[in-house]
């Protein structure tokens, strides 16, 4: 897929432009360092699995289970997935799974299946659960949940700059293009609409095979994804695509090997936490840890 031979470290990336400009874009120092557990950190779980996708492109659903299953658990700290989804659901929550179905890139149905699959085992029923993206507002269950999970795709986005889990729930409100000005900056306040206040329990950011470039309202280019075959967990909305964003700006530098800052510029992720105090987007308080295959792992 146009693939440059050529790899980066983790020294040349700190040094790269484009890191330089991620820097700027969501505030971070050009020395971070990953926050360790002990410091107070919000937590991010990577989970990466290099047989998830065959040869054809078909996802398997039981690696995708085992895969949420694991990073729940690590996010939790918990010994086992039952335990940790135990804390995300109760049995008397109505819970909506706020996925996301743009064409060339949706939420894979094996991930809304395997999320689905845990939260009945906890002992919500099936009647108040309910999976959707557009049509949330005449959703019964969504107007009435309780819990909501976050999950969706990470991708370039021609009026965010980034799509990630930050902007994944705008379909809750009435007018979604009027949060478009200045590159989304204010996409955070969405956030504290009643239906979304305090209810989303998890975000989940996919990125088995993100779209790492791309001009236009509805781009999409094959030669722009690679199979990194991963999954990204937090309880953090803003963490979360900080974490993406950087990782798309990892991509960026060793695919073209210069400078090539994302545009529009995705600085939502800032905003949301220096004006909207929603979450963490320096990466240096982020608590990031890495489980399963690290080959090319980036970040």
């Amino acid at each position: 897929m146009g693939e440059r031979k050529d790899s980066i470290n983790r020294r040349d990336f700190l040094k790269g432009a484009a890191y330089a400009g991620l820097a700027a874009t969501v505030g971070l120092p050009l020395d971070f360092v990953w926050a360790d557990d002990t410091a107070g950190a919000v937590k991010v779980v990577l989970i990466r699995d290099q047989h998830v996708i065959d040869a054809d492109g078909n996802i398997s659903a039981e690696i995708m289970q085992s895969m949420i299953d694991q990073a729940v658990a690590a996010l939790y700290d918990t010994e086992n997935h039952a335990d940790a989804w135990k804390q995300i659901v109760k049995p008397d929550d109505i819970v909506g799974i706020k996925s996301n179905e743009w064409g060339p890139l949706p939420t894979p149905s094996q991930l809304e299946q395997a999320i689905k699959t845990r939260v009945m085992e906890v002992g919500v029923a099936e009647d108040k659960l309910s999976i959707k993206d557009r049509g949330v507002l005449s959703d019964n269950v969504f107007q009435n949940a309780t819990a909501l999970i976050n999950a969706r795709p990470l991708r370039t986005h021609h009026w965010a700059g980034i799509g990630g889990c930050l902007k994944n729930p705008i379909m809750f409100t009435m007018e979604p293009s009027a949060y478009h000005d200045d590159s989304c900056a204010d996409m955070a306040t969405f956030w504290s609409l009643p239906i979304l206040k305090d209810k989303v329990r998890l975000n989940v950011l996919v990125v088995l095979t993100p779209l790492f470039h791309g001009t236009g309202a509805h781009h999409f280019d094959e030669t722009y994804t690679w199979g990194y075959n991963g999954l990204l967990v937090s309880q953090d909305p803003v963490a979360i695509d900080a974490v993406g964003l950087h990782l798309l700006n990892a991509k960026r530098l060793e695919y073209f090997g210069e400078e090539k800052p994302i545009t529009p510029p995705p600085h939502h992720v800032a905003y949301a936490d220096i004006r909207h105090h929603l979450g963490v987007s320096d990466l240096s308080k982020i608590n990031l840890v890495k489980l399963g295959w690290d080959e090319g792992v980036l970040i």
